[in-house]
């Protein structure tokens, strides 16, 4: 049986990952604490009740503080439980009070019923100005987008910006990306940022 083909678009987005993984690793706490702070505001000022959130793997913005002032804002925190590889995620009910249970790939995620969200937040290694985005390369979140349609909002660092991510056919851009610097809208007839 011959080996699978890995195509050009595969090939730019590994290199992309590893580079920008690195970069990653240079962000300060202070940097995670503005982008946290950012973070919150964008989500309070949204009606959106049920949030997606992220449990952190090494090396990726903890959103743990996130979190728990979510929930003492009163609303109710959903955190993914990473599904086999070719599914959307699935997301289960968090409070400060969850039990965590090991997931797949290194992930974790409590033990509550599974619920639906009405804002998911995107993790990425790398974004653009157009709101699309380089993951780790599961496809997770762009087909649970794509099943949602629900808001997203994508976060990361400012030095995590590229020109151009490389997107394939099944790629789904942000509207919103935060910052430790502020807010970016993506739209593409008005790119600002505001703090």
């Amino acid at each position: 049986m011959a080996a699978p083909q890995i195509s050009n678009l595969d090939l730019l987005k590994k290199d992309l990952r590893l580079k920008m993984a690195q970069l990653r690793q240079a962000a300060s706490p202070d940097d995670e604490a503005a982008l946290r702070k950012f973070l919150l505001r964008e989500i309070l000022l949204r009606p959106a009740h049920r949030i997606a959130a992220v449990w952190p793997l090494a090396g990726e913005v903890d959103l743990r503080p996130l979190c728990h002032a979510l929930s003492a804002s009163g609303r109710q925190v959903l955190l993914p439980e990473t599904t086999p590889k070719g599914s959307p995620l699935i997301f289960r009910r968090w409070t400060p009070a969850s039990i965590m249970t090991a997931g797949r790939f290194g992930t974790s995620h409590p033990e509550g019923e599974i619920d639906i969200p009405d804002l998911v937040l995107v993790p990425f290694l790398a974004f653009d100005a157009s709101g699309y985005r380089l993951g780790y390369g599961g496809g997770y979140y762009d087909r649970t987008l794509a099943m949602l349609d629900v808001p997203a909002i994508g976060f990361g660092f400012a030095g995590q910006q590229v020109d151009h991510v490389p997107r394939g056919p099944y790629d789904i851009p942000v509207p919103a990306i935060v910052t430790e610097r502020g807010i970016i809208r993506t739209d593409p007839s008005q790119i600002t940022m505001k703090d």
